[in-house]
């Protein structure tokens, strides 16, 4: 059963490196959320390492940008690694004609690889880091589309693995939920963000760089999404944190307060067993 802590503080000093998420942890895509960076930067204070593990298909700068813009304290973080970041390695490897599926301002992700974008009907791969327009679309919307290059077996790069995240008070579909819907209609997906250990690899190699050899043991993920942060933690063998006040607190949540019963039993359903949980990191 996971511990209930009231602050970070109470378990910092068993950790010399924090992973910590940031998409419902630091801040809401909107708004951030101070407390979050105030005990980052306190942690980091006490000697540890802190580097952001996020599932944005945008490179490390871009996102940095955007941290500040929405009020992320740089003194929150030492590293940042994005999903971004580690997909370029797939999509350098992979097809040279490729779609691209997403928002124009996260085309720099293409910048200085050896890839051609052409229309659809040429395309011998798909590079996706989410909808045209998120408000409004869903999968569906791209079915004949979808269906046409899982006929020709052409891969689908996915470089946000995040089925929805939070926009304010809104639950918004991402660049994950399209992979999944291709992989259902029978398509092959490639993707190196969270869950998968690419993305880990390049955090704890990141944290090296910064404070030199790391044991795992003494190495904390925090993290609110079920399927990208909590199974990608464990699955790498490391301590985890989890935020219940994200994507799926109304899982539990009662009277707007999370019910540690029902949290409880709602992580042994998933076969979850994080070491701690607070509502939000504080």
């Amino acid at each position: 059963m996971a511990e209930r802590i009231s602050t970070l503080s109470d378990v910092t000093e068993r950790y010399d490196v924090i992973l910590c998420d940031v998409w419902g942890v630091l801040h809401n895509g909107i708004d951030a959320f101070p407390a979050a960076s105030e005990v980052l930067t306190a942690a980091r204070a006490a000697g540890v390492s802190v580097v952001l593990i996020t599932n944005s298909p945008r490179r490390s700068q871009d996102v940095i940008n955007q941290l500040r813009m929405i009020g992320v304290a740089d003194t929150a973080y030492d590293k940042i690694v994005t999903s971004g970041d580690v997909t370029r390695t797939l999509i350098a490897a992979g097809p040279k004609k490729i779609f691209f599926l997403g928002p124009d301002r996260d085309l720099n992700l293409l910048d200085d690889l050896d890839v051609v974008r052409v229309p659809a009907e040429e395309a011998e791969a798909i590079v996706c880091t989410g909808f045209f327009d998120d408000e409004t679309q869903v999968p569906e919307d791209y079915h004949d589309m979808l269906a046409a290059f899982a006929a020709r077996q052409a891969p689908l790069i996915c470089a946000n693995p995040d089925l929805v995240v939070e926009r304010g008070h809104r639950i918004i579909p991402c660049a994950g939920a399209v992979a999944a819907y291709y992989e259902q209609i029978g398509g092959a997906t490639r993707i190196a963000g969270k869950p998968h250990s690419p993305i880990y690899e390049a955090s704890l190699a990141a944290a090296e760089a910064h404070k030199g050899p790391v044991d795992k043991s003494r190495v904390l993920a925090i993290g609110d999404g079920m399927p990208t942060d909590v199974r990608g933690a464990l699955d790498a063998g490391l301590d985890l944190l989890y935020i219940s006040g994200g994507i799926h607190a109304a899982e539990y949540t009662v009277n707007g307060k999370p019910d540690e019963a029902i949290l409880n039993a709602w992580l042994k359903r998933e076969n979850a067993a994080p070491n701690y949980w607070m509502q939000r990191l504080a």
